[in-house]
């Protein structure tokens, strides 16, 4: 089962929405979130990135920026920016991109389902990120970015979310990305009928957000631990999670680009190739299925097609393209052994297309390497065998805009 549950959110005025809603801390760098929250008083990267309100030589893990978060979620809160809702309620939250729509419920997860697996995880957090943004959590105490989750589709699901969005939305704007976000509050009425449907729904899947929701849901159990009269039903023991189904996520091709050919020439390099891999020069660059990757080499791209037995095609992690090309090609041929830490290797999100790979080349970087998107299959099979991808395998696309929403932890 999957317990979610309805809550009182803090949420911004309608006319005020389009003006506070940001992208997601983890998208933009300092510099990046100061310059487009200047001028904006409303930013909510005020908050998810306090940083930007201090002297840039300020460490970014300082007790300054975490008060200076406090500072300027409660400030929202006293303004009268962010409005709390009346009753407990579930939302709904759409987003557009092109022809591209999704459909997710925002609601409070579960600390003890992700404690106890429930909750599926397919990356690794690390440790530094996830204490800054426990620390986040815990001093604002506030969910105030949601997590990104998926599940295998319920046409009951659907249904009800159907009739939620004939509805007026509170609010429906187009972010400066192009990217459309509505939101519908849910009728009371439907509370328990959307309760008792995900309570159906076998388990969820960390889509985008591991290091939020690793820490989020540590807030929730370090108050459980801290707590003698601990009842279960504490605000604390839920976080935020938006959960789509499956089947309307829209997963990104996550490319590699890699400084140099560990002392080959190009004509060694492609010949050492075919080895693992049909290669052939290519005038159609972007990969065409699973086990094909487009590759960028002296002003000329060539497809590889991974040649059969080169792969345990029955294991969900090695038979991902991303552990093709590093147990294939990466590290026999050009010695990066470890993707996490080695320098020589860069990776560039598909948001930014195939033309990135090719600047990054003549801005000189040697070689290029175009992936075919993780498929929500594949995601979940990993997932369910309680195994971890390979560094950098998933970019979702839309991302989350925050502040819509955010959720205390003493509020139900």
């Amino acid at each position: 089962m999957s317990d979610v549950r309805p809550f009182r959110a803090l949420r911004p005025r309608p006319e005020l929405a389009a003006r506070l809603a940001s992208p997601p801390y983890d998208v933009l760098s300092s510099e990046e979130a100061r310059a487009m929250a200047a001028g904006n008083e409303l930013s909510f990267l005020h908050v998810v990135k306090p940083e930007i309100d201090l002297p840039p030589e300020v460490d970014l893990y300082s007790d300054q920026v975490y008060a200076k978060g406090v500072t300027n979620l409660r400030r929202l809160i006293a303004s009268g920016v962010l409005v709390r809702e009346e009753r407990p309620a579930f939302y709904v939250y759409a987003q557009r991109m092109g022809e591209h729509r999704q459909f997710g419920l925002v609601c409070a997860a579960s600390c003890a389902e992700y404690e106890q697996g429930l909750i599926k995880r397919h990356e690794f957090t690390r440790r530094d990120k996830e204490d800054d943004r426990t620390r986040h959590v815990a001093e604002q105490n506030a969910n105030a970015e949601p997590v990104f989750f998926t599940y295998r589709r319920r046409d009951t699901i659907n249904a009800l979310v159907e009739e939620v969005v004939a509805a007026e939305p509170v609010y429906d704007f187009v972010a400066d990305d192009g990217v459309g976000h509505t939101v519908w509050v849910v009728p009371e009425p439907l509370n328990a009928a959307l309760t008792a449907e995900f309570a159906q729904v076998e388990a969820l899947y960390v889509a985008d957000g591991h290091h939020r929701t690793a820490s989020a849901a540590r807030v929730g159990l370090e108050r459980r631990a801290a707590n003698p009269r601990h009842t279960g039903e504490e605000p604390y023991n839920y976080f935020m999670a938006v959960l789509f189904p499956h089947d309307q996520l829209k997963i990104m091709d996550y490319n590699r680009v890699v400084k140099d050919l560990a002392g080959r020439t190009p004509e060694e390099f492609l010949a050492a190739l075919g080895q693992r891999f049909e290669v052939s020069p290519t005038d159609s660059p972007r990969p065409r299925a699973v086990h094909h990757f487009g590759m960028y080499l002296r002003g000329q791209w060539y497809r590889l097609v991974a040649r059969p037995g080169t792969f345990p095609a029955d294991e969900p992690v090695r038979s991902l393209d991303a552990s093709i090309l590093q147990e294939n090609l990466l590290a026999p041929e050009l010695g990066i052994a470890d993707p996490r830490t080695d320098k020589r290797i860069d990776f560039v999100g598909g948001i930014r297309g195939l033309g990135e790979l090719e600047r990054r080349v003549r801005d000189g970087w040697a070689v290029a390497f175009a992936l075919h998107p993780v498929t929500l299959e594949q995601l979940m099979a990993v997932a369910d065998a309680g195994q971890v991808m390979p560094p950098k395998s998933t970019w979702f696309e839309p991302k989350l805009r925050s502040g819509l929403l955010v959720r205390t932890l003493d509020t139900w």
